[in-house]
């Protein structure tokens, strides 16, 4: 038996989940850095990624989880000399979001994303606490 995430507020996700709590793990399907209402408030790349992370902590909060539950994250970024050369900017931005939690990551350049002006979606696994 499975729940289907979505965060309050949200616009309908069209196609597939925003996330998927099953027997206490807590699957988040990949974010990008877009608002509520599926619009881009930046073409910033780290603006992008912040975002991205903020809508992965919305989708765990549904499911009663928070940042220091994730195991692991997959990062899809299109280009990966701005990762590199925007790391320390980055970082900041990440533990701001995330705090200094560091799950198991995976980084993969790809040459483009679904949403034209996505630069970079994030997804996650975590895991929930049993009672």
């Amino acid at each position: 038996m499975f729940k289907t995430l979505h965060p309050e507020g949200w616009k309908p996700a069209r196609g597939y989940a925003n996330g998927v709590l099953a027997d206490g793990t807590v699957f988040v399907g990949g974010q990008v850095g877009w608002n509520a209402d599926l619009k881009f408030e930046t073409d910033d790349f780290v603006g992008q990624c912040a975002q991205a992370l903020h809508n992965v902590v919305d989708v765990l909060a549904v499911a009663g989880a928070q940042p220091g539950h994730i195991v692991r994250m997959t990062w899809y970024v299109t280009d990966k000399r701005e990762y590199l050369n925007r790391q320390t900017e980055l970082g900041s931005v990440y533990r701001h979001i995330m705090g200094k939690h560091f799950p198991a990551m995976t980084m993969v350049q790809v040459t483009a994303l679904i949403e034209d002006r996505a630069k970079v979606e994030i997804e996650a696994t975590a895991v929930l606490p049993r009672s």
